[in-house]
């Protein structure tokens, strides 16, 4: 089943999860570590806490609200998922903040593979991955788990998609602490 099928049929928790595990892997690009999201992850793993996301979303926007960066076309999109993360969870518009996070993901990942090309990362989304760059690729892949992992094993699947997160966070982390290192 293609990226775009999965968002179409993942239920609140999903879709939330889904956003959330995006925004998690790109974390590193606006100076976050292990810990700046886990919050979030707790609040989804507790149906009766769906309330308190709203707050916890923005203690987390204020702990990664800084101006370094700037101009830099992947961090901007970070920051864009940032800030369009809905306050409730449960919220119609959790749907297209899921589906936009992953469309930027996709494309962070284009811009900081150096052996990606130019073209846009929605045939990717809808099964077609010929001719991916093996970053693009991953990221894609982690997406999809995500998802699947969810849909087969509701709140149980929560670990597990942030285990996929934590990983997929650890490749750009190394591949922005690599990026930083040829600039200099």
């Amino acid at each position: 089943m293609s990226l775009v099928e999965l968002i179409a049929q993942a239920d609140e928790r999903g879709l939330a999860a889904s956003g959330l595990a995006c925004l998690d892997r790109c974390v590193p690009l606006l100076g976050g570590d292990d810990e700046t999201l886990r919050p979030l992850w707790g609040n989804l793993a507790d149906a009766s806490d769906a309330a308190d996301w709203g707050q916890l979303l923005e203690q987390t926007r204020a702990k990664l609200d800084s101006p370094e960066g700037e101009g830099d076309e992947a961090v901007l999109l970070v920051h864009r998922m940032l800030a369009a993360a809905p306050a409730d969870r449960r919220a119609a518009e959790v749907r297209t903040w899921a589906d936009a996070c992953s469309v930027a993901s996709l494309q962070i990942h284009r811009l900081l593979d150096p052996a990606a090309d130019a073209g846009p990362v929605d045939s990717g989304r809808e099964g077609r991955t010929a001719g991916m760059s093996p970053l693009v690729a991953a990221e894609l892949r982690r997406q999809v788990i995500v998802l699947e992992v969810l849909a087969g094993h509701g709140a149980s699947g929560l670990r597990r998609a942030l285990e996929v997160s934590t990983e997929g966070r650890r490749v750009l982390r190394a591949v922005v602490s690599r990026r930083a290192r040829g600039r200099s």
